[in-house]
């Protein structure tokens, strides 16, 4: 039983317990002056009568007409007259007036009426003796009617007590309330301070809830600052704050690997013309300048456009990708005239060369770098501050013009030529936590389920991606409703700044509640955060559907994962170029664990994307992670992977 019940029981019990005991002690009260008033009545009643008699001097009929006259007034139950010797002269008695107060109440509380005595005489000589007794219902009703009054005052008297006691009640029951949510709120990983109650002592538990807030927020602070820091030593480049070559390469292969990732891209490598003598010259700190300098003008460019990489590759050597396709030189020629300017700076003799090459992800990784390199050789043995850029492929996407691009996305989902793959997301037990369900389309009536990466980069062009996602949603919550097993549909960031998705997502989700509470949604680290409010309004509108939120692609921004609380998170992803190498890679480890540890302490489940190999998935169960996807995974429960024509 809760307090809150406890204290309206002890108020009420208490409250009842005055109320009976008042009414108890009042009618009783009143019960004894009646009953004294009742006694003394008679005895006047009586006195009055001898009186009267004995001024009758002894006539015996003139007595009786006086007495028969004072009993039928009514008020008597019974007169009597004895002579001095005892022997009855005269007797009246009337029958028991009927009673208004209840046969309980009387029961309860009998009223006598105790007879009235007095001597009648004629001067000196006695005549005898007057009996007088009244009737008793009368002084009954009165006791009742008493009785009603006196439970009515003090009914009264209870209601305005059982108000203060309300608002009493009320007082204390807020603060609590408040208090309770605070707790929870902990349990949900929020960090929440409430106003002091005016009640000392629940003023007292807030100050300690809000002192013990204050403290682990400052530890989950200092935490992710740690994570922060064990990611910027596995991932990072002291000097520039970039990533480092084998950090940029597991991005780039990520990037290119996602069934949303761009279809084309470029990538643009720099290289600083004879570092080794520019050190010379110059001095090393002055080099070092020149190498942060490079690094700062390259940031420019992940300002600029989402999904962009950065690393420096080596000493000299530094890597910019590019998620657009056929902006690699033009890309490449901006950053030398942005050179051009800074660099003499630090000496006439410094200058750069830059290789590019545009981007086909169905070349594998090594074969990029290696036309990258190839072209960065031959801008080297020109003159400094050259760009050259390798044989440029055709551009798929730029054969069809937008329009067209827009018209064969609109028709395969019209037309319903859309379908769901599933990749499995499992636990240590190899047991399936949610199948991932990427969106395909046929964009020609007889063509193949194309992925997104061929199709998604013209659908957010043309501003479909709310058609795509809901579609997506639509599929899952089907497939759902034949099978019952959980899918994750990976929503679009452009979706998001659209104002109307949200609510529409609701509308769907609210009309499938069963299926709605097994699906769960996720949405890019960086669109999350660079957009918070458009996550805070996905999250106010699908929380009560049931619906699981989280984070895909996570890991370089885990530091401001607190604000996404307010969202309702349930859960985050890692990205495949997070995680992928951790079983050879200490400082991967080490970071790893950090995040799982902080997210684990904020009620986040965390999974890993992109995993490919056994010994990575061993060092990832022992770290703590919920569940993992990828290539390993769908090897390990290939029952669950589902082509494009089965779900």
């Amino acid at each position: 039983m809760s307090l809150i019940r406890q204290i309206w029981l002890l108020l009420l019990g208490s409250l009842l317990l005055v109320f009976g005991g008042s009414v108890t002690v009042s009618v009783g009260a009143a019960r004894d002056s009646l009953q004294t008033q009742l006694r003394l009545k008679n005895s006047d009643n009586a006195t009055a009568l001898a009186q009267v008699l004995s001024q009758q001097h002894g006539d015996l009929g003139r007595m009786t007409l006086v007495m028969t006259a004072q009993f039928d007034t009514g008020y008597y139950q019974e007169i009597r007259f004895t002579n001095p010797q005892g022997a009855e002269v005269f007797l009246r008695q009337g029958n028991q007036q009927p009673l208004h107060a209840p046969a309980w109440f009387s029961t309860l509380l009998p009223m006598t009426s105790e007879t009235g005595v007095a001597q009648v005489a004629s001067g000196w000589q006695p005549q005898g003796t007057v009996y007088v007794t009244s009737h008793s219902a009368f002084v009954q009703d009165d006791l009742w009617q008493g009785a009603l009054k006196a439970a009515a005052a003090l009914a009264l008297v209870m209601g305005l007590a059982v108000l203060l006691a309300a608002g009493v009640v009320g007082r204390i029951k807020r603060p609590l309330a408040q208090a309770v949510a605070q707790a929870q709120s902990l349990v949900n990983g929020e960090f929440v301070t409430i106003e002091a109650s005016r009640v000392p002592e629940l003023a007292r538990l807030t100050h300690a809830m809000n002192t013990m807030v204050s403290r682990l927020r400052l530890i989950f602070e200092a935490q992710a600052k740690q994570v922060e820091s064990l990611r910027l030593q596995a991932h990072c480049d002291a000097l520039t704050g970039l990533a480092n070559r084998k950090h940029f390469l597991m991005q780039l292969a990520a990037s290119l690997q996602r069934e949303d990732g761009p279809m084309d891209g470029g990538l643009v490598l720099l290289r600083v013309n004879d570092l080794a003598e520019v050190n010379r010259q110059i001095g090393y700190e002055s080099a070092d300048r020149l190498l942060t300098t490079i690094g700062q003008a390259l940031q420019t460019y992940t300002e600029r456009a989402s999904g962009c990489h950065l690393g420096r590759l080596n000493g000299s050597d530094f890597a910019l990708y590019l998620p657009v396709g056929g902006v690699a030189l033009e890309s490449g020629s901006a950053l030398v005239q942005a050179l051009r300017v800074l660099l003499p700076a630090f000496g006439p003799r410094v200058s750069v060369s830059v290789g590019a090459v545009e981007v086909d992800r169905s070349r594998p990784v090594a074969q990029i770098m290696a036309a990258a390199d190839t072209a960065l050789a031959r801008a080297e043995s020109q003159p400094p501050f050259s760009v050259v850029l390798d044989v440029e492929p055709v551009n798929s996407l730029a054969l069809r013009g937008q329009d067209a691009w827009r018209q064969s996305i609109g028709s395969a989902l019209v037309k319903e030529r859309a379908r769901l793959v599933a990749f499995p997301v499992i636990d240590s037990q190899r047991q399936l936590v949610h199948l991932e369900c990427p969106l395909r389309l046929r964009l020609d009536p007889d063509g193949p389920y194309e992925a997104a990466a061929r199709w998604l980069p013209l659908a957010v062009r043309s501003r479909l991606t709310p058609m795509v996602d809901e579609r997506a949603v639509c599929l899952a919550l089907a497939a759902t409703a034949q099978d019952e097993m959980p899918r994750c549909v990976n929503l679009c960031a452009a979706s998001l700044g659209d104002p109307h998705f949200a609510p529409r997502l609701r509308v769907l989700l609210e009309q499938s509640p069963r299926e709605a509470r097994r699906l769960w949604l996720e949405v890019p680290e960086m669109a999350a955060i660079d957009h918070f409010e458009w996550m805070l309004e996905l999250g106010r509108q699908l929380r009560p559907c049931g619906v699981r939120l989280g984070l895909e692609h996570a890991g370089e921004r885990l530091s401001h994962i607190d604000q996404l609380f307010e969202a309702g998170l349930h859960y985050v992803k890692l990205d495949a170029a997070v995680v992928q190498g951790v079983a050879g890679d200490t400082g991967k480890t080490d970071f790893v664990r950090g995040v799982v540890a902080m997210l684990h302490g904020l009620s986040l489940q965390v999974y890993a994307e992109g995993v490919t190999e056994t010994a990575d998935a061993d060092v990832l169960w022992n770290l703590g992670l919920d569940g993992i996807t990828g290539p390993w995974a769908s090897t390990e429960r290939a029952d669950w992977v589902l082509g494009p024509g089965a779900a």
